[in-house]
């Protein structure tokens, strides 16, 4: 399994940002356009963009169709979430040039629903999006773009999900995200056991080479980039190097 550095794109009123433990109320807006950046990327030498419309992620409706057709012709293989609730929203990202569609909050609420997605569309084509947050020592759900309380854990969801064939998972430690205090390797580690046989991408707090040697080192298939590219903390190039 190639070990895949997969720069991330997060996307609010059209701009690029970040957000700290996913609280919308701390953002951080960035100067560079959406598309050029993917392009600064890609001559950088990543294959993969992630990219995601928080607005769809809090609300629902995918609201970056016309930004995922332009990034899909740029030479990137685009995996892209954000508001997917139903087969349609799904259909609309692939015929817009999406090469993985990022299924989060109704994987988490509907995996009946979903599992049958993953037969319709193919497995190869869905990212399950399963983003933690640890309460009272149990790695809980949150969906709606981090803002509700699910009752479904990690563990249930992820072990269900790798019985029926799903192949790509990305979670994120949410206490994490944005922090730039490290990966949660020992979580990564845990899902490596858990869900053997997926491709599991980490997220949530990259800040130097070493994470990205960590992760690869505990079974991840892949790290997600966000913030610590966006503010120099090292390049991809370097990134790549390690």
């Amino acid at each position: 399994m190639n070990f895949q550095l997969i720069p991330a794109i997060d996307l609010r009123e059209g701009a690029v940002v970040r957000l700290r433990q996913g609280d919308y109320a701390r953002e951080t807006r960035y100067a560079a356009a959406p598309l050029e950046l993917a392009q600064s990327y890609r001559d950088a030498g990543a294959r993969w963009l992630h990219v995601v419309d928080l607005d769809g992620a809090r609300g629902g409706g995918f609201t970056q169709l016309a930004l995922i057709e332009r990034l899909a012709r740029c030479g990137l293989s685009v995996q892209a979430g954000g508001g997917v609730r139903a087969a349609a929203d799904v259909r609309r990202l692939l015929d817009a040039g999406a090469a993985r569609v990022v299924v989060g909050s109704i994987a988490v609420r509907d995996p009946r629903l979903v599992m049958q997605w993953l037969d319709g569309f193919g497995a190869e084509r869905l990212v399950l999006a399963l983003d933690a947050r640890r309460e009272a020592g149990v790695w809980r759900l949150p969906t709606a773009g981090w803002t509700q309380t699910e009752q479904a854990t990690l563990d249930a969801r992820v072990s269900a999900y790798a019985a029926t064939g799903a192949c790509h998972l990305l979670c994120t430690d949410i206490a994490r995200d944005g922090m730039l205090g490290g990966l949660n390797i020992d979580l990564y580690r845990h899902l490596a056991t858990l869900a053997s046989g997926m491709a599991v991408q980490a997220s949530g707090g990259v800040r130097d080479l070493d994470d990205i040697r960590a992760a690869r080192a505990a079974g991840a298939a892949g790290v997600i980039l966000g913030r610590a590219l966006l503010e120099g903390r090292f390049s991809l190039g370097e990134a790549l190097a390690c």
